[in-house]
């Protein structure tokens, strides 16, 4: 019976956006890629990618042996945890996605392991290049002889094995193409791991584990070589100047009536007002954005706790205020003015589901967090849009705030519980042209000391 090994990874350059997955099939016993796939999947989840890729890894090593036992490494420790049966599963789309999976081959042939994201090369290589191909309108294609073309890469980076060690020659700049080799060179420092480096630039430019003595290929696939060595080497440096980002502060509006009793106050109930201290924190947190002197825009939920807090401090700064339907906080339905507590004795079974499910709404018409996460998630891409390279101060509430935050992180759907975020409380996140985010500030409130 055959031994394969199925790397898999996806992406997406912003979370929901542009999307693909890639997947390789290896002869365990040898480490020989047998097969690839990849494949653009239009605007999803990286989540939903992973698990594309996943599946298209497990369909080639069907194919090439239905009785084939595999061993799937990822460096998504989500796909991995619940493939392996470990983490539940609760969004709908993964899980049909995770059941097509399982039913590729028997569980019993199958076994996951997780990955550091250095480890996973070879397939974050080939969904990049499927991302690359879709937003160009065109088809993912093999590149030729690819197992030559990655052996010749990681030969340039790396040097033959054995042998006296000389000292190397200095690292080329970004965008530099290093010529070969002159004779054994000492082994670069390993590439950093998750976090420390720049992400990938799109198309070729990963490489996997080196191999022993040097490779010895046509004079086209060794340029081609020479290409993907350079680019490994300049993911090392600092990453391309995407430009200054859209930055978003993300304000809570001041304090209710409702606030300090901690009742559920969304869209679906009575709109109250700021109360006096709400008032007060609104004027604090005005007076520190006017000091710090870079907020460029003003945008608001449309509910006048939202809409009083951004006036005055809209009004100390000298802008506008717009408004955005997209921002408003959830509708809780019949939960509105409700306790926590409350509720949980009133409809504890809908508490329940509203607890254990991103899709569970609340009683009575109110609106699930995955609703609340695809409005938010579409006023975010437009507000970037209009506010390239620009800080923008959007007063809101709870939900919208965590979401924007959990979306930055990649976050699963529960981490919305697990975030505090006062009142006049700010957060801010900057969004780069590449879909890139960044969390840089969540629930300072020193202003308000």
């Amino acid at each position: 019976m055959a031994e394969f090994i199925v790397e898999a990874d996806g992406g997406s350059r912003g979370n929901p956006g542009p999307a693909g997955y890639g997947a390789v099939v290896l002869d365990a016993a040898t480490g020989e890629t047998l097969a690839e796939r990849a494949g653009f999947l239009g605007t999803v989840t990286n989540n939903v990618a992973e698990y594309r890729g996943l599946l298209a890894g497990l369909e080639a090593a069907r194919e090439l042996d239905p009785a084939a036992s595999v061993h799937v490494r990822m460096d998504s420790k989500l796909v991995v945890e619940q493939m392996s049966g470990r983490w539940q599963i609760k969004h709908p789309d993964l899980r049909s996605l995770a059941l097509r999976a399982a039913s590729v081959l028997p569980a019993s042939r199958v076994t996951y392991e997780w990955i550091p994201r250095a480890r996973n090369k070879h397939a974050d290589r080939l969904a990049n290049e499927a991302m690359d191909a879709g937003l160009r309108g065109e088809r993912w294609s093999p590149a030729e002889s690819t197992a030559d073309l990655d052996a010749a890469a990681s030969a340039l980076v790396s040097g033959p094995v054995p042998g006296p060690v000389s000292a190397p020659e200095p690292l080329p700049g970004p965008g530099s193409v290093p010529g070969p080799v002159p004779g054994p060179v000492s082994a670069p420092e390993p590439l950093p791991g998750p976090g420390s480096a720049p992400e990938p630039l799109p198309g070729p430019g990963a490489v996997p584990e080196r191999v022993p003595g040097p490779v010895s290929v046509p004079a086209a696939v060794r340029a081609e070589a020479d290409f993907r060595a350079a680019r490994n080497v300049a993911s090392t440096a600092p990453a391309p100047d995407l430009g200054p980002p859209a930055t978003f502060v993300l304000l809570r509006h001041g304090e209710t009536p409702l606030t300090l009793q901690k009742r559920f106050s969304g869209s679906g109930g009575s709109d109250p007002s700021l109360s006096a201290v709400g008032r007060h924190q609104a004027e604090r947190v005005a007076a520190a954005l006017a000091a710090r002197g870079t907020v460029q825009a003003v945008v608001s939920s449309p509910l006048a706790r939202c809409r009083q807090t951004a006036e005055i401090v809209a009004a100390r700064l000298g802008l506008d205020v717009t408004v955005e339907d997209g921002l408003r906080e959830t509708d809780f339905g019949a939960w509105e003015g409700l306790t926590f507590a409350e509720v949980r004795e009133r409809h504890p079974e809908d508490m329940a589901a509203w607890l254990a499910s991103p899709d569970a709404a609340p009683t009575g018409g109110g609106e699930s967090f995955a609703a609340v996460t695809r409005r938010v998630a579409a006023t975010r891409d437009a507000l970037t849009a209009a506010h390239a390279g620009r800080t923008v101060l959007l007063v809101t509430h709870v939900t919208p705030i965590k979401t924007l935050v959990r979306l930055a992180l990649d976050a699963p759907p529960e981490a919305l519980f697990r975030m505090e975020l006062s009142a006049a409380s700010l957060s801010a996140v900057a969004y780069y042209a590449d879909g890139n985010a960044s969390v840089r500030l969540l629930n300072d409130t020193s202003h308000l000391r």
